[in-house]
């Protein structure tokens, strides 16, 4: 992917080394340039020093281009408008955003940016939405290790149990929206076309669930 990372204080920094490692292209933004001795050492990885929010800057970095974007400065002010300033005006697909005061989380919800709020586990929740951006999690637990995730049931498990998705301690299906309503599955309920499934599942396991769900019949 091509990311954007705008704040290059300890999570901006540890993201990009991240990304960077597993082979991804990143421009840093940040207005200290200063901020740059955070980062590793990497062909993958670019520095900007501006405003996150300044459109001369994002074209430098190449936003029109980007597959994701994500604000993490230090100001929740900052981190609304850069968000919205990627999404809006330049359509990135991917746009997440870090949250100081959980009473704007409303704000970023209406605009349709995903956030992440506590520090403790800042990097490792966004370095999953990023790597699994189909299973955006519907809520968290402690300290992002449980998510819910939803998703629609694939056609290769039409017609079967719907617990041929868990995996002990890593996945569990515990809802399923069918038709408009809501049900608990019984360990007997199969799935019908249409389903849209609520997975409890280990953070860790996230690829295994994407696995499943990109899944053929037959593979």
């Amino acid at each position: 992917m091509k990311v954007i990372v705008v704040g290059c204080g300890r999570v901006g920094s540890t993201l990009a080394g991240l990304l960077a490692a597993e082979g991804h292209d990143v421009q840093v933004v940040d207005r200290r340039g200063q901020a740059a001795r955070r980062l590793p050492d990497s062909p993958r990885i670019r520095f900007h020093e501006g405003n996150g929010f300044s459109r001369a800057v994002l074209r430098a970095a190449g936003i029109e281009h980007a597959d994701a974007f994500v604000a993490v400065t230090s100001g929740d002010n900052s981190n609304i408008v850069c968000a919205r300033t990627a999404k809006e005006t330049y359509r990135v697909p991917i746009v997440l955003a870090r949250i100081y005061d959980p009473r704007r989380a409303d704000i970023y919800c209406e605009l349709g940016i995903p956030t992440i709020a506590s520090v403790r586990w800042t990097v490792h929740q966004i370095h999953q939405m990023l790597l699994h951006r189909h299973l955006s999690p519907e809520l968290s637990f402690g300290n992002g290790e449980t998510l819910l995730v939803r998703s629609e049931v694939p056609d290769y498990l039409i017609g079967r149990r719907l617990t041929e998705f868990d995996v002990d301690g890593e996945i569990r299906v515990v809802e399923v929206t069918r038709a408009g309503r809501s049900l608990v599955p019984a360990h007997s309920t199969p799935a019908r076309a249409g389903d849209l499934v609520t997975f409890a599942v280990a953070a860790t396991a996230l690829g295994r669930l994407r696995g499943f769900l990109d899944k053929e019949l037959g593979t």
